[in-house]
């Protein structure tokens, strides 16, 4: 059996958990930008706008509905500690879309209110980038390791497929590539200065 870091699958995941980790950077830092004095550098809440529409199109419609699919699915009744530790993932899959809902209301206050309302919007970002790191975490310290140790070569296979075609359930190619384009309008956004 081949080392999960070998496999393809886990070098989708990994580098998919690298994406939205770079996203969550660029809205923290985004977030502290906004409300200070107009000028040069100073990211526009649409930009912002983009950054939460990746994550709910991306890691919340893509890749957490495929890791529940064929990564917990086949680890699930393995080992009861793993039970436990699926279950709480998957119910941070579902808590993950309700914070983004939450951030982009609060969002929708600050653009309607101002100031007053952006110490909320910064605190629900700076929770969300806890969650989500620890979320990651968990993924990779406790998931992909059990799947070393319990998958089967056939189970590998079914994942490396799985997560190495098109991962677009909806209308084939353009979603992804659409989404390829926002993530590098992202990083290009968040490295300028």
């Amino acid at each position: 059996m081949q080392t999960p870091v070998a496999r393809k699958a886990v070098r989708v995941i990994i580098r998919e958990h690298q994406q939205l980790s770079m996203v969550v950077t660029g809205m923290q830092r985004s977030v502290k930008l906004l409300g200070v004095l107009a000028g040069a550098g100073v990211p526009r809440p649409t930009m912002f706008r983009s950054m939460l529409f990746y994550i709910s199109e991306y890691p919340e419609q893509l890749h957490h509905p495929k890791e529940e699919r064929y990564l917990f699915a086949r680890l699930r009744h393995r080992a009861n500690d793993l039970d436990k530790t699926i279950d709480e993932l998957e119910e941070q899959h579902a808590q993950g879309k309700a914070r983004m809902r939450n951030i982009e209301h609060a969002l929708t206050r600050y653009e309607l209110v101002g100031e007053s309302a952006l110490p909320v919007l910064r605190e629900m970002v700076e929770e969300y980038a806890a969650f989500s790191a620890n979320h990651r975490r968990l993924e990779e310290e406790v998931i992909l390791p059990a799947a070393r140790q319990w998958l089967t070569e056939e189970e590998w296979d079914e994942l490396d497929e799985a997560f190495g075609t098109n991962r677009d359930p909806f209308a084939g190619v353009m979603v992804e590539a659409d989404l390829g384009r926002l993530f590098a309008m992202i990083v290009k956004a968040i490295r300028e200065p």
